[in-house]
Parts: C-alpha cells; structure tokens; sequence
C-alpha cells in the first residue's frame, strides 16, 4: 500500500509549547503496522536543526516508542548507498517544518526525490509537517521565499508530485495566507487542499480522510470553476474516500 499522512501544523512539545498532534501522530504510528516502528527524521527544511531532533526523540522515541534516527543532508556528507539504505530501511518517513524551497532543492541536488519515491511506492508511511507535508503533492504554498524577503507573499514550490493536488499548511495561523491562497489558485488550474493546524490529511492508495487532534480544526477544497471561487469544508471521518472526488471540480 501507499501511504501518506501531511500535517497542516501543530506542536510535538518544543520547548514551551503544548503536544497538539499527538492524536495524528499515533495515526501515523498505526499506519506502519507495527507497535514499536522505526521513524527516519528527516530535518532538511530546518537546515539539519539539532534541537528539533531532540524534540522528535522525546515525542516519538519516548512518549510515542518508536525507534527513531535522523537523516542529516546538510551538515553530513553521506554517499547514495548510505541514503538510499536509510530511506528505504525504515516504516515511517517524518519530515520536519522549515524552508520547503531549499529542502526541495537540496533533495533534487542529491537525488533524495527518487529515493523517497521508491520509499513510498515499497509502502513505507510518508508523513511531516508544514514543510513536510508540502513536499508529497505535485505544489505547496510557502512562505519560503520570505526568508529572502519580508514583503514577498505566498508563493508555490514544486514538490514530489505524489498526489497532484496544490496543498496549503497553516491556513488559519498565518496573516495573509487565506487570501494570498486564494490568488494562487485563481491563476492555476489545480484543486487547493487547505488544513489548519492539528487537521491531517490521509492518503491510502486512491482513498483518503481527513484526521483531527484538535475536533473543531477545519480542512477544505478550494478551487476555481468558471471564474467562480469555491470553498468547501472537507469532515473527518472515520471511512475512506475515493481520492478522485478531491481531484476533481
């Protein structure tokens, strides 16, 4: 099987802040099958943050008991057999919150892009947050191209193209990020999938459903038809949908 679960946002315990999505996250864990699974971190977009490894051993190796190791592409020089054997030697894949542009970069520049695919096709759990969850659709909106400059709104970075949809995090915590969304989409042709922090979407081969750790968090479709601007709120469920209802206007 195929499996995916992005995250819209949410806190696993930073210092000073709540666990939000711990909910989703034991979703996660379920999906690979096993009880005590192995989790590959893969910190890219946070430019190989150390600490945010500390926080993922604490929620995922000590609350959640996973087994748990990290994958550094920045700081670490490592041959292809040594990525290729951790990427595909693992049940779940989490990729942290950051900088999608240079994650995504970086990934191509490495060939990380076709190992996470075979990943993903030999049925490991595909998983992350923010930047992590962006990179599995065909586009995310980012606000990476904030890191160079301030004034510059929502932008579009191109992903693994796993699921052919425009996917969008943060869509209630962030200014602007509704609106900028909006434009987005008006000038493409493709289905927008919004999630608020602590929504999640999961994606079984051609099925999927929308998963909560936080009960009145919103996700939707979002889209435009015939110059007219849609906008419909997608419920939790407990079944399974077909994926080509979200696929289609």
């Amino acid at each position: 099987m195929k499996k995916i679960i992005a995250i819209g946002g949410g806190e696993i315990g930073r210092p000073g802040t709540k666990v939000e999505t711990i909910a989703i996250d034991r979703e996660i864990i379920k999906l690979s099958g096993k009880k005590n699974p192995k989790l590959l971190f893969i910190p890219t977009a946070s430019l190989d943050s150390e600490s945010y490894f500390e926080v993922i051993k604490k929620h995922f190796l000590h609350r959640l008991k996973c087994k748990v190791n990290v994958l550094y592409l920045i700081k670490e020089k490592k041959s292809k057999k040594e990525i290729r054997k951790k990427i595909l030697n693992t049940d779940i894949i989490y990729v942290g919150g950051g900088n999608t542009s240079k994650m995504m970069k970086h990934w191509k520049k490495l060939g990380i892009d076709v190992f996470l695919k075979k990943a993903y096709r030999k049925g490991v759990v595909m998983s992350g947050v923010s930047a992590g969850a962006n990179c599995w659709f065909k586009f995310g909106s980012s606000s990476s191209l904030k890191f160079k400059n301030k004034n510059t709104s929502l932008g579009i970075v191109r992903g693994l193209n796993l699921i052919n949809i425009l996917f969008c995090s943060h869509y209630d915590v962030e200014k602007k990020r509704k609106s900028s969304f909006k434009k987005i989409l008006k000038k493409s042709k493709y289905i927008g999938i919004a999630l608020e922090n602590c929504v999640a979407i999961e994606m079984i081969d051609n099925k999927y459903r929308i998963i909560k750790s936080k009960i009145n968090a919103k996700a939707y479709k979002i889209y435009w038809k015939n110059h007219e601007y849609f906008k419909e709120e997608i419920s939790s469920s407990t079944k399974y949908l077909p994926l080509s209802d979200l696929l289609k206007k």
